[in-house]
C-alpha cells in the first residue's frame, strides 16, 4: 500500500513538471498548448476535496501525525478530552475515492484508559465511529452545496 502512494506521489509530481515546463515553454505563443489544458485537470489531492476538507475540520480537535491528501490519509496522534484525562483517542481516517459518498469515507478509532499508571487498549464503540463518519459526510455535503451556490 505504501508503495502505491509513494508511487503515486511520484507520478504527480513528474505530471506537475512536466505541465509547468509546457506551460513556460508556451509563454510566447499565442496558442495555448494541450499539455496546459492537462496540466488544469491535474490536482495534488487524489480524493474528493469536500470529504478531505470535512474531515480535516472535524479531526481538527486532536493533533495531526500525517496528512496525506494524494493517498486520502489523516492519522492523528493522541488526544485526551481535558474533561477526561484518564481516556485518550487516536483517528484515522481513510477517504478512497474522488466521489463524495458514504462508502469513500472509513474511520478507524483506537481509544486507551489510564490504568495504574500505564495506557490500556480499550474497546471502541461502532457507534462513535459511525458518528464521525457521519459527521464528516454532512461537512462534505456543506460544503459542496456552499461551493454550487457560491
Amino acid at each position: 500500500m505504501r508503495k502505491s502512494h509513494n508511487r503515486l506521489r511520484t507520478v504527480t509530481r513528474i505530471a506537475l513538471g512536466g505541465a509547468a515546463l509546457a506551460s513556460l515553454a508556451a509563454c510566447g505563443g499565442g496558442e495555448r498548448p494541450e499539455a496546459d489544458l492537462a496540466a488544469s485537470r491535474i490536482s495534488t489531492i487524489g480524493v474528493n476535496s469536500y470529504l478531505w476538507r470535512a474531515a480535516l475540520e472535524t479531526v481538527s480537535f486532536a493533533p495531526l501525525l500525517q496528512a496525506d491528501s494524494a493517498g486520502g490519509v489523516i492519522v492523528t496522534d493522541w488526544y485526551a478530552n481535558p474533561q477526561n484525562p484518564g481516556e485518550r483517542v487516536k483517528l484515522t481516517v481513510s477517504i478512497l475515492d474522488q466521489d463524495l459518498r458514504a462508502d469513500a469515507l472509513r474511520v478507524a478509532a483506537s481509544r486507551q484508559v489510564a490504568q495504574g499508571g500505564a495506557w490500556v487498549d480499550a474497546p471502541v464503540q461502532a457507534a462513535t465511529v459511525q458518528k464521525l463518519e457521519d459527521i464528516i459526510l454532512t461537512k462534505a455535503r456543506e460544503l459542496r452545496r456552499q461551493a454550487v451556490a457560491g
